[in-house]
């Protein structure tokens, strides 16, 4: 199964590819990990600017959390035609497996605000893809 993501909106191209992060204390807990590996491309031909991000995490059982906030990860990446920019975090689930998606708000030098989709990616703990 696939469990990453590959989408282009608006010339913005979002890649993540998701890893379970295997901690025996979490598990006991209730609680799973995941790091995300997020690649932003820009394939148009006009500066952006990413101002914004929108994650739904939704966990096994359809329980849905909305997080947004300015940048990412501290960050306010400018992006030239053909340039990129890569950064990984994590997140934490209460199930062993569930789905993020979302968007990312950016703005060119004219001014205009656009969104671009971040497409649906799991997050699966591994032995349950063995099943």
């Amino acid at each position: 199964m696939n469990t990453s993501s590959d989408v282009v909106t608006n010339n913005i191209r979002v890649r993540v590819i998701p890893s379970y992060i295997p901690k025996k204390d979490s598990e006991d807990s209730g609680q799973y990990y995941f790091s995300y590996h997020v690649v932003i491309s820009n394939e148009g031909n006009q500066w952006v600017k990413l101002l914004s991000r929108q994650w739904n995490i939704i966990n096994s059982e359809g329980d849905k959390e909305v997080i947004s906030g300015e940048g990412v990860v501290g960050y306010f990446p400018e992006l030239e035609p053909n340039t990129s920019f890569s950064y990984t975090s994590y997140c934490p689930i209460d199930s062993d497996w569930g789905t993020m998606e979302g968007s990312f708000s950016f703005i060119t030098k004219d001014g205009t605000i656009f969104q671009a989709e971040i497409g649906r990616f799991y997050l699966i703990v591994p032995d349950l893809l063995s099943k």
